[in-house]
């Protein structure tokens, strides 16, 4: 896949918006998958060429259909290829010949059949390459431009009323598209865009949907994954949506073990750690939904135009519980519902019953269907407050006042600018499809209404330091050889890098570890050093405080001693001698190779934190240190950084930048770093300290992969 290549976006982009469309295998049966797309074209006001392709027919529909592809008056924008799987090959040949550049496969019995099928999709993918033919599919239902009226699909979504509107959604799988897709129609949202990757032979979901997102009619990109196989490819989305200031929204399946296992089973994708892809797209300001109906929620609430610019939440119930119940999930889910200014409350005890409540959440109470200007200037009161950002208005039935009630939202709307959404618990329909009529987010339970507002709150907090810019690749000190790096060596580049090493020195004899320790000034700490043993405690190979001539040769010889016995095909360089280190904090760093998305920093609370609670964060590198604080915010236990038990708090800071640092450093070894592990790293009243490094490198070029 070339992503960046200007001629291919240009396909695609015809694709999508083709003048012509040729299908090849074509039914005059519109109720088959090879008619259907013909059916759809015609009824729903395709006003570009149709160009059917079958020997079996002359004409279909009064569309003149032709033998074969080498028959065709012009080159289509986009040809459908609706042949069994053996056909498709020299179909796509064809194709290229004619000059047509873009096909669509609905064929199925490629890779997901299994072996034979995925020897199939190669050759199918080496062909189109050859032809100079981008493939959507095969496996795939195909997509939908509404706007356009292209139907090059036989999904039973194109069956109803696919009114365009301001979302593009792209699903890797089809049945599950589509249904979203229904759900999406059902609220009345509407989708400019529908498509299904199928099997991803050649486009895959975030090309696809860098095409459709430039749209200025799109507002909205969503997405349903089940695997990603580049990485790179999904973050260059991301920061394309965050310019264009459209919120891109992904489901992402796999999350737990089975349900990772089930993914690579349907789609054959690469399933990624759920926890490295998390943590990727929270990076790059990318919304994820746990199902579909929260993504059908944040799309409604993204539907409308309003930003939140904060996460401060201001709630008007007609029920005092359901404001309590709110509050609490929005504490949860990092919404603040903050105390009213005194102007603000001035205004609601200007306007509330005696027995209602100027605080927040504002509970307005039933007098409002008495008084209507009691909700409409309450909720003005609460979006006018300096510290609501988004707000939440929650009632109930009220069956008897729908049309009241429409004109009070829609005053609301016309003088305040802040996002509001509507809870209506029971609401009668008339009360649904009128607040959509209004534009304004319309949800019927209380805790999705505030995840919705959570959603709004963290795309109009995120601020742009995921990537933090582009590192220059770092060369290898010239004799470097692959595999562990003597610690000695690696803690110089590291700490060259702004990462705080121990101060550490090699000894080869017992004289000289006396030496470096007469040189230290104080206790030490010996360490075997040997490039076959990566873990020194498997061996009780370190030893620890040692601070005489005495212990210091006597601790020599018994880390040589044990390291010939218990490992006697070890290469042995030596004994360490470390300065000794302190801290009341115990870190784990890490950088790992990510298979998808490169270069992965992980930190965490040490110790029994991250062997039981595994209580880590990650982010891709090279990142920020604002980036770095937002992992540190993350850790369960972060609160262990802030001083617990009369600990004193320790500089979240200088860890940071820590972590920035070695990010920066560790995106510029990407082609040779294969592992890193900082571990421990102490905390104390100083800052961090890396206490023991391993570093294993990859001296080829471009051994490790992408970084």
């Amino acid at each position: 896949m070339t992503f960046h290549d200007p001629d291919r976006t240009a396909t695609i982009r015809k694709l999508v918006n083709p003048r012509s469309i040729a299908v090849i295998g074509a039914s005059a049966d519109f109720s088959k998958v090879n008619g259907r797309p013909l059916k759809h074209l015609i009824e729903k006001g395709y006003t570009g060429e149709i160009l059917p392709v079958n020997p079996k027919y002359q004409e279909i529909a009064g569309l003149a259909c032709y033998p074969d592809i080498a028959s065709l008056p012009v080159a289509a924008d986009l040809a459908i290829i609706a042949l069994p799987a053996a056909l498709v090959c020299d179909c796509v040949s064809a194709l290229g010949k004619r000059g047509i550049r873009a096909a669509v496969i609905f064929s199925s019995g490629f890779g997901e059949m299994g072996e034979r099928g995925k020897a199939l999709e190669q050759t199918l993918a080496e062909t189109a390459k050859a032809a100079g033919v981008i493939l959507l599919g095969p496996n795939c239902l195909g997509f939908i431009n509404a706007f356009e009226n292209v139907y090059a699909t036989f999904s039973q979504y194109a069956d109803g009323d696919t009114g365009a509107g301001p979302i593009a959604f792209v699903t890797q799988s089809g049945a599950f598209g589509t249904a979203l897709a229904a759900l999406v129609r059902r609220r009345g949202l509407g989708l400019g865009y529908f498509v299904n990757t199928g099997n991803q032979a050649d486009l895959d979901f975030a090309e696809l949907m860098s095409v459709v997102v430039e749209d200025p009619r799109i507002t909205v990109a969503a997405g349903y994954l089940e695997g990603v196989r580049d990485g790179e490819a999904l973050v260059r989305l991301a920061e394309k949506c965050r310019a264009l200031g459209k919120p891109l929204i992904l489901t992402k399946v796999g999350r737990m073990g089975s349900g990772a296992r089930a993914a690579a089973s349907h789609t054959g994708a690469l399933a990624v750690s759920d926890a490295v892809f998390d943590a990727v797209v929270r990076q790059y300001g990318v919304l994820r939904a746990r199902n579909e109906e929260q993504m059908l929620d944040m799309m409604e609430a993204f539907c409308q135009p309003r930003r939140a610019k904060g996460n401060g939440l201001g709630i008007a119930t007609q029920s005092g519980g359901a404001g309590v119940m709110m509050a609490d999930r929005a504490e949860e889910v990092g919404l603040e519902v903050p105390e009213l200014g005194p102007e603000t409350q001035a205004k609601l005890a200007a306007v509330m019953p005696a027995f209602g409540a100027a605080g927040n959440p504002v509970d307005v109470t039933g007098q409002f269907v008495a008084r209507p200007e009691l909700l409409s200037e309450s909720v003005i009161g609460l979006l006018g407050d300096p510290d609501i950002d988004v707000a939440i208005v929650w009632l109930q039935l009220m069956t008897a006042h729908v049309d009241k009630l429409l004109q009070i939202f829609a005053e609301i709307r016309d003088r305040t600018t802040k996002p509001f959404l509507v809870c209506w618990v029971a609401a009668p329909e008339a009360a649904v499809t009128g607040l959509r009529a209004l534009g304004i987010p319309m949800f019927t339970a209380g805790e999705r209404a505030v995840e919705a507002a959570a959603a709004l709150a963290r795309y109009g907090m995120y601020q742009d330091h995921g990537g933090d810019g582009a590192v220059a690749p770092m060369a290898l000190p010239r004799g470097t050889v692959s595999g562990a790096q003597p610690t000695v060596e690696a803690s110089a580049w590291l700490r060259q890098a702004g990462v705080p090493m121990a101060k550490v020195a090699l000894a080869d004899s017992a004289d000289a570890a006396v030496a470096l320790w007469r040189g230290n000034g104080g206790p030490v700490a010996l360490k075997i050093e040997s490039p076959d043993i990566l873990h020194k405690t498997e061996i009780e190979g370190i030893l620890l405080n040692v601070n005489s001539e005495d212990d210091i040769r006597a601790g020599y010889d018994t880390l040589i001693d044990r390291a010939k016995t218990r490992m006697p095909e070890a290469r042995l360089s030596g004994v360490l001698v470390q300065e000794m280190s302190s801290g009341h904090v115990e870190l784990v760093v890490g950088v790992s190779r990510d298979p998808v998305f490169g270069i992965i920093v992980m930190a965490g609370l040490g110790g029994v934190m991250v062997e039981v609670l595994k209580d880590v964060t990650f982010r891709k590198a090279p990142f920020s240190r604002e980036e770095a604080l937002t992992m540190l915010a993350e850790l369960r236990m972060g609160a262990v950084l802030d001083g617990v038990r009369g600990k004193p708090a320790v500089d979240r800071g200088q860890i940071a930048d820590m972590l920035a640092n070695l990010s920066h450093w560790a995106a510029g070894m990407s082609a040779h770093l294969s592992e890193l592990d900082l571990n421990p790293v102490l905390v104390g009243p100083d800052g961090p300290t890396v206490v023991d490094c391993v570093m294993i490198l990859d001296t080829e070029p471009g051994a490790s992969g992408k970084g």
